[in-house]
């Protein structure tokens, strides 16, 4: 393709705008009075609660079967790990009166 047949080749590509920027390059403002009519808090929240309605009901929720399975695999989960940290605690409380049985000793103090 010729350069004659299409003029913008030669034009570098246009910068991306970065996050909060609007029209040219200059900081996005938000002007009161724009964005539409006033709403009360009662309105407000009587429109949070369609909006929450709405998208409850796009979720896609998980079978019984895989409520129960991943139940089962946390509790097991916890269960190991607090025998775990359970014994490791038992460990460090032991190796810990030992040393200060031998310090005790070496020191001579009773």
């Amino acid at each position: 393709m010729d350069d004659l047949e299409n003029p913008d080749a030669s034009l570098p590509a246009p910068r991306a705008a970065r996050f909060g920027e609007g029209v040219e390059g200059k900081g996005a403002r938000r002007e009161r009075g724009l964005s539409g009519p006033r709403v009360g808090p009662v309105g407000r929240l009587s429109q949070f609660l369609r909006d929450v309605r709405a998208e409850m009901k796009r979720v896609s929720w998980p079978s019984v079967k895989e409520v129960k399975n991943t139940t089962i695999i946390t509790l097991v989960a916890v269960i190991f790990f607090a025998i775990y940290l359970f014994l490791v605690d038992r460990l460090w409380a032991f190796l810990l009166l030992q040393l200060n049985h031998l310090l005790s000793w070496m020191t001579g103090s009773a």
